[in-house]
């Protein structure tokens, strides 16, 4: 139980790696990578203005400052400094401590106080002004040389260029190397020069006379060809690589969305027919049988099998025989309703869920479905078996409560479980679990559970059947049965445990035990001076495949010290339909060690001469339905008849089991059969019973009016 439910929640671990889905995480980190990067352009690009803004400011700043110093200095008018101040044509605006205007040269754009803007990163003492106007900036050139004597830039290697603007003169600060402040540019140099940047007016104000004025001038901000190239050229390589990245994550994301969904298709897809398979028959039906509207619905987990299948395969192929199952599939698929399922489980075996209402109608259905099937093919008579396994409404305090512990697997393995029981059947045939399968089951498992312990307890008896001589009415040999004695389940037959063992393989453990004990009572009672007969041991088809059975069976008969011409091995037709070889092998050793060999249910369905011609028996024991039912009467008689000549043409003798009535002793006595054993005579009995048989040397009449008392 524990590995099934582990095996279970591995599966749900690998369903939820599997499930398409849960990519929110991997799209929130997606989108996360792209705000943070897009800030980060943002902020550099901010910085990267500020710093060369700032810087701008700084410059024009300093020339405010000199032309506050001259202000300051009280020049005469006539001054050539004053001239200097007026060819600039530089506007500036001198306030007193009561913010009124003591000078003023140019248009005065700065407008109040409210208009002061603030430059992050400017230095101490500068107050920024937005000039109110705010002209677009604009590209001014002006007409014919410069001379350096006429700028007093020079000494700062700057100059400064003016032309008309809609509103007056604009100022254009430019660089000028060496050569330039020496000679001058040309107008082509100028508009070069021009051409490569922006104006931005701005007001810068300087304290004068010991802060009782302030001076302020309006400054012209370029930003130029080379201030923005950097800029330019870094956006876009970021741009470039955060569009590699982003390429990159999608292409993933994508990539990784269309694999789960291939896996999921594939974990989830029958190589067969092409459609969902078991895993997702389990995955998709426990919800639906577990959800709460179906409360108060019954559901059926069906097995259903192809009969034959293999046959069909082998006749025509492998590839129509798919083909076949896909047309099963289909008429499957084609029955169901809402919420029901069918899916190719493996082989020739489909899973199916279907809902009912009453077992009449889930009946009904199974028997239409039946029809249905049988026409798959219009040239080949088809039969199915179906297991049925129910689950029915569950009932808490009066009302249908909802399934919540299901499982599917289970289900299927009890439907399973019911098919099995057809498996003897080649006929269409349905077959539905219940409490006896449980209970059969529950034994099958306690079997198994005790069958080591019992056999070391000793817990299994020997039992004797006796065989007579039909002319003389004397014992003539035995057959060994078992039987079970148990503690804690009382006596059980054979047919209740046998079947276990040979499909366990537990039986061969027990063809050991018989042996062994047979062997000892024999022993016992040649030392006890009765006169023993040969008593046969039957030993199981799954023994045979050993090479040294032979020996085996020769040193436990040594072992307990019985001569081996008193121990005959017996084995059904059938063991002789698995390795022919090895058993005729196997024969001719236990013969050479004095052993006889008995074939058992000669004429039980396996019957082949072939098994009697190459096979050197001493016994050939007629099957009990030879004198049963409808093998009575002429034709029976026939058969028997035949058989008893042919084995003695064979130098066999012959044993007919399950004789129950006078007038076939008399038949077969009149045929020459050699030993009768059945319950006209004896019925199986313990050894200490079958030794009172053998110190009486009870005869056949004696025998008969014995048994006939029981």
């Amino acid at each position: 139980m524990a590995s099934g439910k582990l095996q279970k929640n591995d599966r749900k671990a690998i369903l939820r790696h599997l499930k398409p889905g849960g990519y929110g995480f991997t799209i929130a980190f997606f989108v996360i990578v792209l705000g943070i990067s897009a800030i980060a352009i943002k902020l550099f690009i901010d910085a990267f203005l500020s710093y060369v803004i700032d810087n701008k400011v700084s410059s024009e700043y300093q020339n405010i400052q000199y032309l506050a110093t001259i202000y300051e200095q009280q020049i005469d008018k006539n001054n050539a400094l004053y001239d200097i101040i007026d060819k600039d044509n530089r506007p500036y605006v001198v306030f007193d401590e009561n913010d009124n205007i003591v000078e003023q040269n140019g248009e005065n754009t700065m407008g109040d106080t409210k208009g002061m803007v603030s430059i992050a990163g400017r230095p101490d003492g500068i107050d920024a002004y937005s000039d109110t106007t705010l002209p677009e900036p604009m590209i001014v050139s002006r007409d014919g040389e410069m001379e350096i004597g006429d700028y007093v830039f020079a000494v700062i290697n700057k100059a400064i260029i003016t032309a008309p603007g809609k509103d007056g003169d604009s100022q254009l600060f430019v660089d000028l190397d060496k050569e330039d402040l020496k000679n001058g540019i040309s107008q082509d140099k100028a508009d070069k020069l021009l051409k490569k940047g922006i104006s931005m007016p701005l007001w810068l104000g300087v304290n004068v006379k010991d802060g009782t004025e302030q001076f302020y001038g309006r400054a012209m901000i370029v930003l130029n060809f080379k201030d923005g190239m950097f800029l330019f050229i870094f956006i876009a390589a970021i741009s470039v690589i955060i569009f590699a990245i982003v390429v990159m994550m999608v292409s993933r994301l994508f990539g990784a969305i269309s694999a789960r969904h291939k896996m999921w298709y594939l974990f989830f897809l029958d190589p067969v027919t092409k459609e969902k398979n078991w895993m997702y028959f389990v995955y998709k039906g426990e919800p639906i049988v577990k959800k709460r509207k179906y409360a108060s619905t019954g559901f059926a987990v069906l097995d259903i099998v192809f009969v034959k299948y293999r046959n069909f395969c082998l006749c025509h192929s492998v590839e129509e025989g798919e083909e076949l199952l896909r047309k099963v599939n289909r008429i499957i698929a084609k029955s169901l309703r809402k919420d029901e399922i069918s899916t190719h489980y493996a082989s020739a075996n489909f899973a199916t869920l279907l809902r009912y209402d009453d077992e009449n109608g889930l009946k009904e259905r199974i028997d239409t479905l039946l029809q249905s099937l049988k026409e798959v093919d219009d040239t080949h008579h088809f039969t199915f078996h179906i297991g049925v396994s129910e689950l029915p409404v569950v009932m808490r305090n009066g009302k249908a409560a909802r399934r919540r512990d299901v499982s599917l697997e289970k289900e299927y393995n009890n439907a399973c479980a019911a098919r099995a029981t057809l498996s003897e059947s080649d006929d269409t045939a349905i077959a539905f679990f219940g409490d006896k399968l449980v209970e059969e089951q529950k034994w099958i498992d306690t079997v198994r559970e005790n069958q080591e312990k019992a056999l070391e307890n000793e817990e299994f008896l020997v039992y004797y059947q006796p065989k007579y001589d039909p002319q003389g009415g004397t014992l003539k040999g035995a057959e060994a049965l078992i039987r079970w004695n148990s503690p804690k389940f009382g006596f059980k037959s054979p047919g209740t445990f046998i079947p276990i063992f040979e499909k366990n393989g537990f039986i061969t453990e027990i063809d050991h035990y018989m042996i062994s004990h047979v062997a000892r009572d024999q022993k016992k009672w040649l030392d006890a001076g009765l006169s023993c007969v040969p008593v046969s041991v039957n030993v199981s088809r799954a023994h045979f495949i050993e090479s040294d059975l032979a020996e085996q069976i020769r040193d436990e008969v040594d072992k307990a010290g019985a001569p081996h011409e008193l121990i005959e091995i017996e084995l059904t037709e059938s063991a002789f339909f698995d390795d022919k070889k090895a058993i005729v092998t196997t024969i001719k050793k236990l013969k050479e060690y004095g052993f006889a060999v008995s074939m058992d249910d000669f004429g039980s369905g396996y019957s082949s001469l072939n098994s009697l011609k190459d096979m050197p028996l001493d016994v050939l024991k007629l099957d009990a339905e030879f004198f049963r039912g409808d093998a009575e009467g002429d034709r029976g008689e026939i058969v028997v008849s035949e058989a008893i000549k042919l084995a003695k043409s064979l130098n066999m003798r012959t044993v007919a089991e399950g004789v129950e009535i006078k007038d076939q002793v008399d038949f077969l006595a009149r045929q020459g059969c050699d030993m009768i054993q059945g319950y006209y005579f004896a019925k199986p009995m313990p050894n200490e019973e079958y030794e009172k048989k053998l110190v009486s040397g009870v005869a056949f009449e004696d025998s008969k009016e014995e048994n006939a008392d029981e």
